[in-house]
Order: structure tokens, then sequence, then C-alpha cells
């Protein structure tokens, strides 16, 4: 009997074992093995379970047969996971006890959290100019009604908000739609090169503002790549906005294409499309977190320059749309390099 009740149990695609009325684990499926650690069968439950949550719902559903939901907290190689417990009574030809499931919502709780913690910046990003413009507004309204050089300069702090609000919404609307075309290959032929100057002509006057130069290195023939060349120019565009804004006036950006070769993040050959500033660097701490929605390393830095916070984090996901890999490296006092290596069509 106990062979067809884990046979049984071995059918259902998440952890589970029985608990007989004798309070004994009389059956469990390999995920349970695995996951409780070893042979459990025969034991009870309580030396197996261990959780106090667990325990009261498993003896609650043997005391009156109902179905009792808890969750269960484990960790998974240093990291915490959480789990859905079901406890159900059933009454079989197999056996009769407690069928006790496990479902990992690890992740849907993390997607849950990523989605308040998304909600939460885009309301806080919004609240800040929001706040500005109420205030000037009543303002205009009341003291400052025939006050015409303060109506002025109100006027101006006003519509640098409202584009602020504007140039947030505009990347939040591109972010969307490259994630809703993530597993959407690009099937466009892109020439490299001549993406690289059409962004160096469209930056000029941007450039030229902050007294910086754009260089284009790269003495290639025509390279191409498979992909989307309004989303590649987004990548580059933004990537060189950034190295611009956050550089040091006087010197130079660099935007360079390397000869096609073998790549070994791609396990193929490919090409390196990088963008190189001569600007303060950013310390190694905050490397790792650039491409994350939001975050900044100096956030009075960055709104004063007009950023959103999801420059980067649009660039990463349009290079994974294009099963390509990005590489930040950063010296301070030295400037930064961000590279997309990109397959080759």
């Amino acid at each position: 009997m106990p062979d067809s009740l884990t046979a049984f149990l071995d059918a259902i695609p998440l952890p589970a074992l029985m608990v007989a009325p004798s309070e004994r684990v009389i059956a469990a499926n390999d995920l349970a093995q695995a996951m409780f650690g070893g042979q459990i069968t025969e034991r009870h439950f309580i030396t197996v379970i261990r959780q106090p949550a667990v325990l009261d719902a498993v003896e609650a559903c043997l005391a009156d047969h109902q179905r009792h939901h808890t969750r269960y907290l484990a960790t998974r190689r240093g990291q915490e996971t959480n789990h859905e417990v079901t406890c159900a009574y059933v009454d079989t030809s197999l056996g009769r006890g407690v069928i006790v499931t496990l479902q990992d919502t690890t992740q849907l709780e993390k997607a849950e959290r990523m989605r308040r913690d998304f909600v939460a910046n885009v309301s806080h990003e919004l609240r800040t100019p929001l706040t500005a413009l109420i205030g000037f507004i009543e303002t205009l309204r009341g003291p400052a009604r025939n006050d015409t050089a303060a109506r002025e300069r109100f006027l101006e702090i006003m519509a640098r908000e409202a584009g602020r609000m504007e140039r947030l919404v505009k990347d939040l609307l591109s972010l969307s739609q490259v994630e809703g075309a993530a597993r959407v290959r690009p099937t466009q032929r892109v020439e490299l090169h001549a993406l690289m100057t059409s962004v160096q002509h469209a930056l000029a006057p941007l450039a030229e503002g902050a007294g910086v130069a754009i260089l284009v290195d790269s003495a290639l023939p025509e390279v191409f790549v498979q992909g989307d060349e309004d989303q590649l120019r987004q990548v580059l565009t933004n990537l060189t906005e950034n190295a611009i804004k956050y550089g040091r006036s006087g010197k130079e950006v660099r935007l360079a294409l390397s000869e096609p070769a073998e790549m070994r993040e791609l396990q193929g050959r490919g090409v390196v499309l990088s963008v190189t500033d001569k600007g303060p660097g950013i310390p190694e701490i905050h490397l790792p977190r650039l491409t994350e929605r939001f975050y900044r390393v100096d956030s009075h830095r960055s709104r004063e320059m007009g950023g959103t916070g999801l420059g980067l984090a649009i660039v990463k996901h349009i290079v994974n749309r294009h099963r390509g890999r990005m590489r930040i490296s950063s010296v301070v006092g030295e400037g930064t390099s961000i590279r997309v290596i990109l397959p080759l069509s």
C-alpha cells in the first residue's frame, strides 16, 4: 500500500507527503524527500516538518477533516523561500490521512514586491513635480497674480517640472513596450557604423551645449547585426546622453565598435558596441544596481539633469531582447565605459 501511495504522490507536481491518523508520515514523493532531507517515511510528522504553523494545520486537519492552509518558510542555497501549504484529509482505498502539499510562491511574492516598489517609485517621481506645479499655480492665482517677474520665473519652473513628468511617462511607455516584445526576436538587419554616426549627429547640439566632443571610433566596413533599428538607436542614444550629461565639460565621449570576433559571453561570434566617457566615474558598490528601475547614484544630480531613473533599465531590456549582454565598468576619477555585446546576424 505505501508503494501505491508513493506512486500517487509522485503524480503531484509539488512536494507532497501523507500523514496517517497515527501521526506518522506514511508516504512522500521525491520532491518532499528532497525538501525535508532524505528518508522521512515512518517518522512522526513533528520531526519532519518542525514549523509550528504547519504542525497546527496538520493536527487540525486530522481532527476536523477540513482543508487548512498556512505558510512554510525554508532556506534553499542560502536564500529564503516561501511556500503555500495545503492540508487536505482523504479517505480512500489507498489509505486515510492528511495529504500535505507545498507550493513555492517565492517568485510570485518577489514579483508582487517588485510591482509594489515600482508603483511606489512611480508615485514618488510624479508626486514631486506635481506638488511643485500645484504650489506655483496657487501662488500665481494669489500673491503673485500681478507680479510679472515672479510669474515668468514660476512659469519657467513649471515648464521644467511638466517636462520632467512628460519624460517619465515617455520612459514608462517605452519600458512597457520593450517588456511586451521581450520574447520576440528582432528580424531587421542593422548596420552599426551608420547607426553610431547618426546618433553622433543627432546629439551634437546637446554635446556642444555641455562642452563635450562625441567621437566615433570605428574604421570597419559595414557590420550588420540582427536587431530592431529603433531600439538599438534608443540604446546608443540613452548611453551617449548619459555620458554627455554626467561627463566632464571639455572632455570627450567615445563611441567605439570592435571587430567581429568569437565572444565568450555569447558562445558565438559578435561585436562590442561601447560608450566611454571621461567623467567622475561611479563607485564600484553601485555598479551591480545601475540597471534597476529608479536606481540613482546621485538622486539630486540625476533629477537636475532631467533623468528619470529608467534609462539603463530600458537599455538592459532591449539588449536582452537582442540576445546580447551589457557590461559596465568604471574607475572613480577616470570615467565610465558601458559595453553592449551583440551577436552577429
